[in-house]
């Protein structure tokens, strides 16, 4: 009967829609369960495991896999289950899919290749894996506090509780929609990405875990999905976090409280204006939060006036009492990836055709690439400390010179920033992963740029769903080649695209995307002195011409 009732309340509604409307917008908000305020949460005891007691739980759990270097080629990711498909309001080609299309809203799917079709993320024979650097962005989230798409529900909340307000047509269901979406925290489909990933890196990786003399140091943000996204990877991982529990985040001045798990240590280091952390570098870099930084908005919007002009005029004519914007129908294309992400389907996806999912990727792409990519001059210097703390892992040698978003207190000492294991994990965001692989100067990614705002370029190779999406992760492989011991190449895999290493100084083409290790090292090197942290970051300058930088720097 109450089925009965609510489909007999959605048709009153979409005949009557010259009445005001007590859905169309409205919040709809449930949690189960309640968060637990930060201050009741269990504040953990230390706990350490000596050598013998970790070897004991690896003998417990069986052998370690490495498949990376055993299988004959790497399971990829392509589907996003549990998600439904959605369709194209124009239907146009049966195997175009709309959740590729969503740039750094898309879930992770592995990428084929980056320019080298016939190079695989297995290690290549003749050659040894010794150690492996992970940097991943965190699962699918609800939208950020004050966003598009909230914006959107008020707007049309407030509209429809005026007399005139009517929707008919493709957009009838607005009569009855209600706005479901948090803000900023993980969708359970965003917890499972991460528990997939850690899986994942567990099957692939987990033999160099037998190299650890201590327990692993994983680091993350304190940011509520960061550390969600960093725990929920280390279950997927085997790593028993049973006991985890925040501790209250330490004030003191170098950012960071550790919490000491079972199997592992998390290190959390704080993401909060004017604190040091390579994980969230704009928080001490002001032309990252400045009309420097929102030059990718004002580009995307050039192009986004240009292809949804002919949705407003398709969509119009389908409500009533309500002025729709483009601004309006981008805040409903964007809902389209967030509800699905989170309720697992949208209905706002269908009301857009192939071309204008294009653009929408496009217009994604082009607030990346002039906010948080090559073509913004502040983009390299916020990459710049992870460069500085890889090259630091690599030759473990200590950092003495502190011009960047590096935390000196966190890389000077052993128990937060070790040097000597065998597998490094970091968690970040999405616009720090693109910042980093700028600053780390992957040419290849940025061959097609700069981008027009006019049109979709041919051949486009800087593409934010491949970049960047939920779940993310680029994955460094150092290796030895012909049995030796000690490392004599790096490469690196990009959500399962190999990269070509060519824009580094000194590395030469390779089919495996293999660079010598001491060359790729001089080459970050290099990268660190040629990037100006300080004038990038703090000088007060305009933007200059966008056809003049390709490599997040202010040209020189």
């Amino acid at each position: 009967m109450l089925l009965l009732t609510s489909c007999a309340l959605a048709v009153t509604l979409a005949r009557l829609g010259a009445t005001a409307s007590t859905f169309a917008g409205s919040t709809s908000t449930f949690q189960f369960p309640q968060p637990m305020p930060l201050s009741l949460r269990p504040i953990l005891s230390s706990q350490t495991l000596n050598r013998s007691a970790l070897q004991d739980q690896l003998q417990v759990a069986g052998d370690e896999a490495g498949s990376i270097a055993t299988a004959p080629a790497v399971a990829k990711v392509e589907q996003a289950f549990p998600l439904v498909q959605p369709n194209t309001s124009d239907n146009k080609e049966s195997s175009f899919n709309v959740i590729d299309h969503w740039g750094n809203l898309s879930p992770f799917k592995s990428v084929a290749s980056f320019g080298l079709p016939n190079a695989s993320a297995v290690i290549p024979a003749g050659y040894t894996l010794q150690q492996v650097q992970l940097l991943h962005r965190h699962g699918a989230r609800y939208p950020t506090s004050g966003s598009g798409p909230a914006d959107f529900a008020t707007e049309l909340h407030a509209a429809a509780q005026g007399v005139g307000f009517n929707a008919t047509g493709p957009l009838e269901f607005l009569n009855i929609w209600t706005y479901k979406l948090g803000a900023e925290i993980l969708t359970p489909f965003g917890r499972e990405q991460l528990f997939n990933l850690g899986v994942g890196f567990r099957v692939k990786y987990g033999q160099l875990l037998k190299g650890f003399s201590d327990l692993p140091v994983w680091r993350t943000t304190s940011e509520e999905r960061m550390v969600d996204s960093a725990y929920v990877a280390a279950i997927g991982q085997n790593l028993n976090i049973t006991d985890a529990g925040l501790a209250c985040i330490s004030q003191q001045a170098f950012s960071v409280f550790r919490a000491i798990l079972p199997d592992y240590h998390q290190l959390i280091e704080i993401e909060a204006d004017g604190f040091n952390s390579t994980l969230a570098p704009y928080e001490i870099c002001p032309n990252a939060n400045n009309n420097i930084s929102s030059f990718g908005s004002v580009q995307s919007q050039k192009w986004i006036q240009l292809y949804l002009a002919p949705a407003q005029e398709r969509l119009s004519p389908f409500i009533e009492g309500f002025n729709l914007t483009i601004a309006d129908i981008y805040n409903m294309q964007t809902l389209c990836p967030y509800e699905t992400v989170a309720l697992g389907y949208s209905v706002f996806c269908d009301l857009f055709t192939e071309e204008e999912w294009k653009g929408f990727e496009y217009s994604l792409d082009l607030a990346f690439w002039y906010s948080n990519g090559p073509g913004n001059p502040a983009t390299s210097a916020l990459g710049r400390g992870w460069v500085e703390e890889l090259v630091s892992r690599l030759t473990q040698e200590r950092i003495t010179s502190f011009g960047s978003s590096v935390n000196e207190t966190i890389v000077s000492n052993d128990v937060t920033f070790p040097l000597n294991q065998p597998i490094f994990v970091d968690a970040s965001h999405d616009t720090v992963i693109t910042a980093i692989i700028t600053a780390m100067n992957f040419t290849s990614i940025a061959a097609n740029g700069p981008l027009p705002t006019d049109h979709i370029p041919d051949n486009q190779t800087y593409i934010v769903t491949q970049l960047a999406p939920f779940g993310s992760n680029l994955v460094g492989q150092v290796l030895s080649k012909d049995g030796s011991t000690n490392p004599t190449h790096i490469r690196w895999i990009l959500n399962d695209g190999v990269v070509p290493l060519t824009g580094i100084n000194g590395c030469a083409e390779d089919p495996n995307g293999l660079c010598d290790l001491p060359t790729f090292i001089a080459g970050m090197k290099q990268r660190i002195q040629e990037i100006d942290f300080d004038f990038d970051c703090f000088a007060n300058y305009t933007i200059p011409d966008p056809d003049t930088i390709t490599d997040g720097q202010f040209p020189q």
